[in-house]
């Protein structure tokens, strides 16, 4: 069955949109990648196991994701079927200092709705460009705060087709992982544990992470992120600023003047351009300092399209 008799399909039977090759540069932070056979923004909550057992039931491949914010997807793009929860389900519950959020709500819009409530703990999230559902997977943090801090249960749905609430104990988080990583297992609801808190100096505290932000990061020029995690004891913008990467081109795509640990798209840069460069900063540091940086970036899709 072509892509556009599938689509026909899945546009009958749900409410959400679905896109046919999709270019995932419209997708992504980076403003990078390929197209993706199906491209499936869903509605709610609820479409999600129908689109992963429509998908299972036809041989596709399936790739989740969040805002496209820690991502890189190749040149070739992504076979199969993408689910975005960006724009998807981002309902919002509030219960005294509980909160529950769907896996497609942007980490600021949670924190600035606890604001709203006088809920302290998110403060953190105010300048994270990504969803409850992927912070949650790769235990999002900054500025001291993290996922693991403040969530106390996740609904998945997972490979056996049902639904479960798991405990925090059950995440086994560490620093930028959890065992939700590559386990098939997909995030619908997150659950956080808060405390009330001064509204005013909560908002300080957002406004405050957010000057830092912006005064730190090139956050105007399109990129995903820091490129890599922080190895034990060190901080890899620092070792990749004394490697002397900063400014380093390849194509369209530049280390950042204002930071060493991103790389941005100055316009037109390719999936190819940055993973020279990731190879070229990973090089730099390995030979000065015998460190070898671990990605944070996840990288997506194929090389070249080689598909019918």
């Amino acid at each position: 069955m072509g892509l556009a008799m599938l689509a026909g399909e899945l546009e009958q039977q749900i409410k959400g949109r679905v896109l046919v090759n999709e270019p995932m540069k419209n997708h992504t932070t980076f403003r990078i990648g390929g197209p993706a056979d199906l491209l499936v923004i869903p509605a709610e909550v609820e479409e999600i196991p129908f689109l992963l057992v429509f998908a299972e039931r036809r041989g596709l491949p399936v790739t989740i994701l969040g805002n496209g914010s820690n991502v890189l997807v190749r040149d070739g793009g992504i076979p199969g079927l993408v689910l975005k929860l960006r724009g998807g389900p981002k309902k919002i519950e509030v219960d005294g200092e509980s909160l529950v959020a769907e896996a497609g709500t942007m980490m600021p819009l949670l924190a600035r709705e606890a604001l709203k409530y006088g809920l302290t703990g998110l403060e953190f999230m105010i300048g994270i460009p990504g969803t409850v559902g992927g912070g949650v997977v790769m235990n999002a943090g900054a500025h001291g705060g993290c996922m693991e801090q403040v969530v106390t249960q996740v609904e998945i749905f997972g490979p056996d087709r049902k639904f479960r609430r798991l405990p925090l104990m059950a995440l086994q988080m560490g620093y930028r992982n959890s065992s939700l990583q590559g386990n098939f297992s997909y995030v619908t609801r997150v659950r956080f544990r808060l405390s009330h808190g001064d509204r005013e100096l909560i908002k300080e505290r957002m406004e405050q992470n957010l000057r830092y932000r912006r005064s730190k990061q090139p956050w105007n020029r399109p990129s995903a992120g820091s490129v890599f995690v922080n190895p034990q004891g060190e901080a890899a913008g620092r070792l990749l600023e004394m490697a002397g990467v900063k400014g380093l081109t390849r194509g369209g795509a530049q280390v950042a003047e204002k930071h060493a640990n991103f790389i941005i798209n100055k316009g037109g840069a390719t999936a190819a351009d940055v993973l020279a460069l990731i190879e070229e900063m990973q090089s730099a540091v390995a030979n000065k300092f015998g460190i070898e940086l671990k990605r944070e970036i996840q990288i997506l899709g194929e090389d070249r399209i080689c598909r019918g």
